[in-house]
């Protein structure tokens, strides 16, 4: 699962050849969950609220990166990193 970006301990993952819709991955200590790119809302797992928060900032500011990234791994290319929350 290649790893696009890290900020603040979240860890931002995307899958090869994954189901839809577009999402990614998060871990966050023992806290894993799945972001749905496009709604920019928490498709399953869990994150405390302020980490939630954080991550659904910097995928709206990231947004059409995402979805590049996203087109690359369903074509099993190495997706782009992507620059951290600051």
């Amino acid at each position: 699962m290649p790893t696009i970006s890290i900020f603040y301990g979240l860890v931002i993952q995307m899958l090869f050849r994954d189901h839809l819709p577009p999402h990614f991955h998060v871990r966050y200590g023992e806290f894993k969950a799945t972001i749905d790119i496009r709604k920019q809302t928490l498709m399953g797992g869990r994150l405390p609220p302020r980490a939630l928060g954080l991550v659904l900032d910097w995928a709206d500011l990231h947004q059409d990166e995402l979805l590049e990234n996203w087109r690359l791994c369903e074509s099993m290319q190495t997706p782009n990193p992507i620059s951290p929350l600051e």
